[in-house]
Order: structure tokens, then sequence, then C-alpha cells
């Protein structure tokens, strides 16, 4: 398809509003695209946690250029909805009192952390940053995600929490996830995580830390082997430091002994950008590990290239 459908409007990305579904699933209808069931070559769009905290200007955790990438992607279905057999998308999806919150630390005087303190171990040990919630799974943690996952832990503004406005999908990319799906006969998927409160949850697959007496605390097999259903498998959404970059490196990860597996995977990488930090340059550490990835057979490419 060449001619955008009348209900998007560019414009309106980034903006806060409730989505025209009828509008966009009526449109979809009047498509006259053939049924996804009907595709010889299966593709999949996996969209990482593409909401309005996320996306939006003044989102809790706004991303810088991610209402440009939205745009991007949300153009690229549309061109491409003949081709794109089914959409997926995660859901960051938080509650008040989680490890990576203020809610969680106190220091010696009794005060939490600000936005984007770093706690190590070293400070957890040195009682520098005490736990108020579960001291010895905490002190486990921090160990743990520098040993296992070699990073430290980060303290997040309050973002995507369940039932504000700024968990939703953007609307502007709701309404064309409606659309693909009525066009293509085709039912999206959407996944939540990142409610378990003792660990992160970056990658959409696997928590960071395994929490393995809770049902999301492990590696997603279900999501993964419904993934193997599919030929071609592309990769969108914010971001692309964090979500995006975790949720690549568990399948590089998990298909480490299947190149043909990983060489699915494609990365729209004009619709990702990375989280901003004032010391830390996360976009330039999220590329060398994607070059990195490339090299391993993990395709990098823009919303601009055919759909191949």
């Amino acid at each position: 398809m060449t001619t955008l459908p009348d209900f998007y409007h560019p414009e309106s990305v980034g903006a806060l509003y409730v989505p025209g579904v009828e509008a966009a699933i009526s449109q979809g209808q009047a498509a006259g695209l053939s049924p996804a069931s009907a595709d010889e070559l299966r593709t999949i769009l996996l969209l990482v946690d593409p909401q309005v905290d996320f996306i939006h200007a003044n989102g809790a955790l706004s991303v810088p250029g991610a209402v440009d990438d939205t745009r991007r992607t949300i153009e690229w279905i549309v061109r491409n909805a003949d081709h794109i057999t089914a959409i997926a998308a995660s859901l960051d999806s938080h509650t008040p009192t989680q490890i990576f919150y203020p809610t969680w630390w106190v220091d010696s005087a009794g005060n939490h952390p600000e936005p984007f303190t770093v706690i190590t171990a070293e400070d957890v040990e040195h009682e520098r940053w005490r736990p108020v919630y579960d001291p010895r799974w905490s002190l486990h943690y921090v160990h743990a995600l520098e040993t296992k996952s070699k990073k430290e832990l980060m303290i997040w503004p309050y973002h995507t929490m369940i039932g504000t406005p700024g968990h939703s999908i953007t609307p502007a990319l709701y309404e064309t996830i409606a659309y693909h799906s009525a066009a293509r006969h085709s039912q999206p998927n959407f996944l939540t995580k990142g409610s378990i409160p003792k660990t992160e949850h970056y990658s959409l697959l696997e928590p960071e830390v395994k929490v393995h007496d809770h049902p999301q605390g492990s590696l997603n097999l279900g999501f993964l082997q419904m993934l193997n259903d599919y030929d071609r498998i592309y990769v969108a959404g914010q971001a692309k430091s964090h979500c995006v970059l975790e949720t690549l490196t568990s399948a590089v990860r998990h298909y480490e002994q299947q190149p043909d597996a990983l060489a699915k995977w494609h990365v729209l990488m004009d619709c990702t950008s990375s989280v901003a930090h004032p010391e830390i340059d996360f976009d330039a550490m999220a590329n060398r590990v994607l070059e990195e990835y490339a090299g391993l057979g993990l395709h990098l490419v823009r919303s601009t290239d055919p759909v191949d």
C-alpha cells in the first residue's frame, strides 16, 4: 500500500487521545488484503514496549526520538501490511514498589534515591543503600545482576504504572495495530512483563535475574515456541539501549547454536532510540552490541528497506 489510510494523522503521533479504533478497523476491513492465514512466508513484528511513558515527550521516561520512531513504525506497518502476518507487542507493567524504584531503598538518613542513581553490590554490602523490602534477596539480586547480567542496578523514575495513561500503547500506533488486525484477519498478541517486584524485566523474553517460583520469572519458552512458526521476525520499539537490546540479547543467547533461527531476526534501526542519561552514552553502548550481534547473523535494517 502506498497511500496512508485516512485514520492516520502523523501530527497526532505522541499525543494522548482516545484511539479511533472503529475507524481504523473499518478501513482495515475495506483494504482488500488477503487473510494472514494465506501467507506462505510468515512475518511477525515485535513491538517492544510501545507505550506512552516511553514515547510521548511528557512521558515519565521519555526516549528522545521515540515520536519519530513511532511515525516510521506506523508507516512501515501500513506500507507492508500485506507482508506482515502478525503483530505482537510487549507492555512494561509496573507497580509502585519494585526493586528498581526509589521506594525499595533508603540511605543511612532514611532518604530514598533519586532516579538514575546507580546502586552497586558494594553499596548494599556497606549499607550506603539499604533495602526497605526483602534484604536477603536484595543483596543476592545486586550481586547476581553484576556477575550474571554484567550490569549494576539503576533506579528509574516511576513509569508505565499499571492502570495509568503512561502504561497504554500510544494511541496512533494502537489504531494501526487494530487496522492491521482487521485488514489481515490476524489477532495481535499483547505480552505483559515487568510486574515481579524483586527483579528487573527489560527483555520481553525473560527477567534480568530469574525468580523461579513466579510464572513470569524465567525464559518465556512458550513465546519463543510461537516465534518458531515465523520465517521473519522484525523488531521495533523502545528503548534501543534497554528493552529492545535485552530482548535481542535473549534471542542471541537462546539461538547461540542455531544460526538459521537467529538469521530470521531483523531490527528496524530507525524505529528505536536509546534512553538519554546525563553521564552514560547508552546509544553508543547499544550500537556496539548490535554490531556484534550483526556479526552473528542478526540483520540491522531500516524501515525504508524492502521486506525481503
